[in-house]
Formats: C-alpha cells, sequence, structure tokens
C-alpha cells in the first residue's frame, strides 16, 4: 500500500498535535518557486493562541529536519490556525462553532441559514433563519449526512451583542452615592 507525501507528513505530525492538545485539521505541501512551501493548520477547543502556534511550529520544523519526508531541498513553514470560512467537515467544526451563524447546503438539495444551538456526533440541532426576515426562526435537527457543505457566516450586528453590549455599558456606569451606601 502506497502512501503519498502529505499522508507521511501528517502522519509525522498527527502525534505531535495531540502532545500538544491540537487537532491537525489540514496539512498542504506546495512548490514556491526553488522551494516548497509547507502549510499545516491546527484548532483546539477554545481556539489556539499565538504561543500554542509558535511553540508547534518549532516542534514541527526540529521534526521536518530531522526526517528525510521533505529531502533535502529548502523549505517553507507556515503554522496557522483555520480561518472562519473553513468548511465545517467534523462534528468538532460544528461543536466549537456552537451559536455562530452558518449557511448549509443540504444534500437533498436546497440550502438554508441556521444558527448552531447544540451538537453531536451525528448532527446539530440548529435554528432555522426565516427568509428575509420574514416568518419565525424554527428549531430543525439536522444529521450530518443530510450535509453537503456548511461555512460559517460572519454577522457584524447581531442584536443579542447589541443588548449584551448595552447591559455591560449599564453594570459599567458609576454607583450613586445611595447605591455606594448600601
Amino acid at each position: 500500500m502506497s502512501t503519498t507525501p502529505t499522508d507521511r507528513l501528517r502522519a509525522l505530525l498527527e502525534p505531535l498535535a495531540e502532545r500538544a492538545g491540537l487537532d491537525l485539521e489540514d496539512v498542504k505541501v506546495t512548490q514556491a518557486g526553488s522551494r516548497r512551501q509547507v502549510q499545516i493548520d491546527v484548532d483546539a477547543d477554545g481556539g489556539v493562541d499565538l504561543d500554542a502556534i509558535a511553540e508547534f511550529s518549532r516542534e514541527v520544523g526540529q521534526a521536518l529536519d530531522e526526517s528525510d519526508l521533505l529531502g533535502s531541498s529548502a523549505y517553507v513553514l507556515e503554522v496557522g490556525s483555520p480561518g472562519v470560512d473553513r468548511p465545517l467537515t467534523e462534528p468538532r467544526h460544528w461543536r466549537r462553532n456552537t451559536g455562530r451563524l452558518v449557511k448549509i447546503q443540504l444534500t437533498e438539495g436546497g440550502e438554508i441559514v441556521a444558527r448552531i444551538l447544540e451538537t453531536d456526533e451525528d448532527g446539530a440541532l440548529v435554528e432555522v433563519q426565516p427568509v428575509k426576515g420574514r416568518g419565525r426562526a424554527k428549531e430543525r435537527r439536522l444529521e450530518f449526512a443530510e450535509v453537503a457543505k456548511a461555512r460559517i457566516q460572519v454577522e457584524f450586528n447581531r442584536k443579542e451583542d447589541e443588548q449584551l453590549l448595552s447591559e455591560e455599558e449599564e453594570d459599567e456606569q458609576p454607583l450613586s452615592e445611595e447605591e455606594e451606601e448600601a
């Protein structure tokens, strides 16, 4: 059974990511002039910070230098986290985006926009948004097998966020003399 260079690279990187508490999301190797470009995306519950990415990048660089997977040619290593436009392909992607709005193409045809309410290994409970703001949002159980493609939608003015912000501003108001005495 032959494996591709990317498969062999994944086999090297998976244990490193696991030890670092990260999920190896994507590995790409492309030719960039006379060098190879190795792009690695990692993620974790709660996201990943720059310190974790820097530490993982050092470990990957050392492991690549010690292995012969890339041969003796020079390479550029880029380690980062997946962007918001990454497709949701694994249950953990859905779980990590609970509360966010997602555009979903269904395998049966059609498309819905829904907010992820909760997830498990087989599917998600979503709140399907009304078309063009008409009607009310409706909850629906969506099995992952029904999803052909799904991507997060960026929201700039979410009403709940505005309400939370105004409540926080109220909390930050200085106390009156009566409240301070109480």
